[in-house]
């Protein structure tokens, strides 16, 4: 994995591959969906991680339950990313590429497997030791 990963401009191609591999709805998509499901979507929207493509906003999929509720292990990276100023597209980046730390698995393939102490731990150390 190059070094210069998360200093690059992101690949078009991992656009792409969310949509197809867990879907990449718009902002205002999702938004409709969850006002068809809840009553109060705000507390849902408040915590929803999103990438910023051209002059668009959109929300990874990999994020949501089949039930349209958060997935408690992306809200939480999502979380930490945030608390070391991991760019949105960065950390979509990162849930979507094979990380040595995790035996070369993506931290998306991970996520449901109450793996979130060593997801959290190859965040930090993809993200530190990208700054030092």
């Amino acid at each position: 994995m190059p070094a210069d990963l998360y200093r690059s401009p992101i690949p078009e191609q991992l656009w792409e591959r969310i949509r197809n591999e867990y879907s990449l709805p718009t902002l205002e998509q999702v938004h409709e969906r969850l006002t068809a499901v809840q009553e109060d979507p705000d507390p849902v929207m408040q915590q929803l991680f999103r990438v910023f493509v051209g002059e668009e906003t959109y929300c990874p999929g990999f994020q949501f339950r089949p039930d349209l509720s958060l997935d408690p292990a992306v809200v939480e990276l999502f979380e930490r990313a945030l608390a070391l100023r991991i760019p949105h597209n960065y950390f979509a980046l990162w849930m979507m590429v094979p990380s040595p730390a995790l035996q070369g698995k993506r931290p998306v393939d991970l996520q449901h497997r109450r793996a979130a102490p060593a997801l959290t731990a190859a965040l930090e150390r993809a993200f530190t030791s990208m700054a030092a």
